[in-house]
């Protein structure tokens, strides 16, 4: 059986958590050789290079990023086993990191992730966005993120096993600043044939559905901008540079924190978030309590 020694794996994490063997030296009262070689016999080991060098620092490789993970891990068990043996309050919080793509409205994000603020003051939230939920499935692969929100489910060509829980759906509500709102209030949606329109990206679930819709009504809108991002989107529409859609259970919210106006509304441009796991029965508490509420609240 291989056994794994845990002096060699504190060095290697206190180098990563200090960026350079100098700083991680004052910190563990070594000298500099001592370290470097207690990393180079543990990277040996591990048969990976863990840290490579970047200018004047040392940046942590991708199997050294996954060996850094569980350092946290171990250390920090090992600090909390410590501190329950001699009766002290552990102060350890359960981390929940979320991958969200930028599709989503910021603001139903806020709303899904709502009910973990409530589980308790040991609840430690990471958000990390990306225009592209497959940038985040390696990441969910190795466990350096929990759970996944996106406006699509996981495609059938990704190379991870994951599994798509939906959260919910909803209608789509039409956005613009008042004079322009109310111009194209009146014959909606066939106002919006060559009115000033915010798209949101082209890989988008909610732009492949308001495409099929335009179609469907022979509209033609004047296409200003599109953006990944639908905070952007919004924030176009804010200054007034065309109309924008959103989801309609957050209408209310845009029309307040943008000061636009609703231009129409249809149920049949249907926006849906989904949450990506690698678990098809969810275990983790955070990403269950936000499954349950999402499905009874938000998109309720």
């Amino acid at each position: 059986m291989e056994w794994l020694n845990y002096h060699h794996l504190l060095y290697f994490w206190v180098v990563a958590k200090q960026g350079s063997i100098i700083a991680a030296g004052r910190e563990l009262r070594l000298a500099h050789p001592t370290i470097s070689g207690q990393i180079h016999r543990l990277e040996e080991v591990l048969g990976q290079k863990l840290l490579m060098r970047k200018g004047r620092n040392l940046v942590l490789t991708d199997e050294g990023r996954v060996a850094f993970r569980y350092a946290e891990e171990i250390f920090g068990l090992g600090k909390e086993f410590l501190d329950t043996v001699k009766g002290h309050p552990t102060g350890r919080s359960v981390r929940l990191v979320v991958g969200i793509s930028d599709a989503i409205a910021k603001s139903v994000v806020q709303r899904i992730l709502e009910p973990v603020f409530d589980l308790g003051d040991d609840i430690e939230i990471v958000c990390r966005n990306d225009h592209s939920v497959e940038a985040f499935m390696g990441d969910l692969a190795q466990g350096e993120v929990d759970v996944v929100f996106s406006d699509a489910p996981a495609g059938p060509g990704s190379p991870v096993r994951a599994f798509s829980h939906l959260l919910g759906e909803c209608g789509t509500t039409f956005f613009a600043v008042a004079p322009l709102a109310a111009r194209l209030r009146r014959s909606f949606p066939q106002s919006l044939d060559g009115a000033p329109f915010l798209l949101s990206g082209i890989d988008s679930t909610l732009r492949r559905a308001l495409n099929e819709w335009f179609d469907e009504n022979d509209i033609r809108p004047k296409v200003v901008a599109e953006s990944d991002d639908a905070a952007l989107t919004n924030i176009l529409g804010e200054a007034g540079r065309g109309v924008f859609a959103a989801p309609d259970v957050i209408e209310k919210e845009v029309r307040q924190r943008y000061h636009v106006q609703v231009v129409g509304r249809s149920e049949k441009v249907r926006q849906s978030v989904y949450a990506i796991s690698l678990e098809r029965k969810i275990k983790h508490p955070a990403v269950a309590a936000i499954c349950e509420i999402a499905r009874k609240s938000v998109f309720a």
